[in-house]
């Protein structure tokens, strides 16, 4: 979903001749010019496809202005609506939501804004044909979108992609923070080229922080940049780098093609719980406590319900099958219900179907030496105690579809942490047990993220931020993700 570390731009003006990370911009560029066309077919199609929805092979009757004139017209102008809207700016582009809520905005707004002016001018334009052209457009830039993100992701993951070259500022223990976390989320386009530290950290010979290079002080933070062909100066907390010191390098970096970015020294809180108030000339950062109860959450629950009943119904077909083929495949029940600790501690029995052997449980401690994973579970690729049947469900994770009735029941969410055991919430420490302050879920950044793959401080780590920043807008993606993670099987074992 987000980065751990919230990066704050402050864009810096651009003019002159070649600058650092000329290459970055051009390929930035080029992903633009893509999006265009894209962005231009989809238009295209969706106007085509309205006009012909509402006419057919009909010949238009009762419009002022010809529809030969007035599809290339709605074409333009909706081009110049997401220009405006500022849905090609790189601040939002291959990550984040907000690419996605511009291009929706311009739609909607232009939308809205034809249908006063067609209604004041008395325009006899189709209605029928705006609406299905709006319609049909409006999706289709969000799938061109998504698709087109998920190529750049994927050109990211494998070292190329257009990605912003970075150089981190700050003390050595927050830009090693800040180098994790960017590492950690390579598809979000931010490589890290080199570091600047305190002048007192400096030695006479080349230092590294890890594999980044130092390459100089906070004396020379705009010369470093040029050197190493930095277009992002990436600032994280030092004690050094005061407001006036902060504001210098804004200045000295203006018209050298760097953008300036600032790290807070906030860690994994998401956007909507972050407030920007200025107050005398000071951006102070507010952050709302997190919500676990209230009328978000009343809301959260009756859709979590309601959606566990419809896909019980729609999947009882299904369930019904797998629930055969379990039986057939060796002695034993065909649900397996195992006592997970979920919401304020309380333990209840989660459903699945059993994909081990019966006497799973009493061959636990003679595998306990092949853990594969760190941390307080219990994880092995090749599982002897996993059943043939088991290794497919398991692959796909249907054995999980059964915790459907968990969440009908109130036990669990379709979204949230993972559902810990008894075992592992004894030696929880105080951090990890706010894991426990909302119901654990089906599904969820732990399982999108990679799933067994993960450490354990890496699923502690989503399943905290989870916690601390849950929304219905997040779900809902999550849950869309969730589709993804189990059709290509990442860490499914």
């Amino acid at each position: 979903m987000t980065s751990a570390t919230l990066l704050t731009p402050a864009r810096t003006s651009r003019s002159g001749g070649e600058r650092p990370g000329a290459t970055t911009r051009a390929a930035e560029r080029a992903y633009i010019r893509v999006l265009v066309v894209l962005d231009t077919a989809v238009l295209a199609v969706a106007i085509l496809v309205g006009y012909l929805a509402r006419f057919g092979d009909e010949q238009p009757s009762g419009s002022e202005i010809p529809y030969v004139v007035v599809a290339p017209v709605l074409l333009l102008v909706w081009l110049v609506s997401l220009k405006a809207m500022r849905c090609y700016d790189d601040q939002v582009l291959g990550y984040g939501a907000d690419e996605y809520r511009r291009v929706s905005a311009a739609s909607l707004r232009l939308a809205g804004g034809i249908a006063i002016a067609g209604y004041i001018a008395d325009v006899g334009v189709s209605r029928g044909f705006l609406a299905i052209s709006f319609a049909v457009g409006t999706i289709g830039l969000e799938v061109a979108r998504f698709a087109a993100r998920k190529r750049l992701h994927r050109a990211r993951d494998r070292g190329a992609g257009w990605s912003r070259k970075v150089l981190v500022v700050g003390d050595t223990a927050h830009v090693l923070e800040l180098v994790h976390t960017l590492r950690r989320e390579p598809y979000a386009g931010y490589q890290v080229v080199g570091a600047c530290i305190p002048d007192a950290l400096l030695a006479p010979v080349p230092q590294r922080l890890g594999d980044v290079p130092v390459v100089g002080s906070f004396r020379g933070i705009p010369e470093a940049a040029t050197a190493i062909g930095a277009d992002t100066v990436a600032v994280t907390a030092s004690g050094e780098l005061t407001a006036t010191r902060l504001r210098r390098l804004g200045w000295q970096l203006e018209g050298t093609g760097v953008d300036l970015v600032v790290a807070p020294a906030l860690t994994d809180v998401a956007g909507p719980r972050i407030h920007t108030r200025p107050v005398a000339g000071l951006p102070l950062i507010h952050v709302e406590a997190p919500e676990f109860r209230g009328a978000r959450k009343l809301v959260k629950g009756f859709v979590d319900r309601s959606l566990s009943l419809i896909a019980l119904l729609l999947l009882s077909p299904l369930l019904a099958v797998l629930a055969l083929a379990v039986k057939l495949d060796s002695r034993g029940p065909v649900l397996f219900r195992q006592t997970r600790v979920g919401q304020g501690g309380e333990e209840f029995g989660v459903f699945k179907f059993r994909t081990m052997v019966v006497n799973a449980d009493a061959l636990l401690a003679e595998l306990a030496a092949r853990n594969e994973t760190d941390g307080l579970m219990f994880k092995m690729r090749d599982d002897p105690r996993v059943t043939r049947t088991g290794r497919l469900l398991r692959r796909w994770s249907l054995d999980e579809l059964p915790q459907l009735a968990n969440v009908l029941l109130g036990q669990m969410s379709l979204v949230g942490p993972r559902p810990p055991l008894p075992s592992e919430v004894a030696r929880y420490d105080g951090d990890v047990a706010r894991r426990l302050l909302v119901k654990p879920g089906m599904t969820g950044l732990w399982q999108v993220s990679g799933r067994s793959d993960l450490s354990w401080e890496d699923g502690i780590r989503l399943d905290l931020y989870y916690v601390e920043n849950w929304s219905l807008a997040a779900d809902l993606t999550i849950l869309w993700k969730t589709f993804g993670a189990v059709l290509g099987s990442r860490g499914a074992y």
